[in-house]
């Protein structure tokens, strides 16, 4: 037999949504619009003319944002940019930014 007390537990919970994260791309003189096109298009799943926008945007204006997305995720968007731009020898740089 299940004992009862004076107490009410409170099962009502409060979900609150995941923080937002911007993923800025910084603009440098060596990495190559080709390849920024192409982390656009395979990374952030930019189409062809949204990525060579974005592209354009960085190199007038020294940076862009291309996306906005829950801290895990715009975590491994930016590494997985990060080293494939490593490994082709590029010294581009983003950054993860509070929205």
């Amino acid at each position: 037999m299940p004992v009862q007390s004076g107490y009410k537990e409170k099962t009502d919970q409060k979900l609150k949504e995941p923080g937002q994260y911007s993923v800025v791309m910084l603009n440098d003189d060596f990495t190559t619009m080709d390849f920024v096109v192409k982390i656009l298009i395979e990374i952030f799943h930019k189409d062809p003319a949204g990525a060579e926008q974005i592209m354009m945007t960085v190199h007038k204006n020294g940076k862009a944002v291309v996306g906005i997305y829950p801290y895990d995720i715009a975590v491994t968007k930016v590494n997985a940019a990060l080293d494939r731009a490593k490994a082709e020898g590029f010294p581009f740089r983003m950054t993860i930014e509070e929205a």
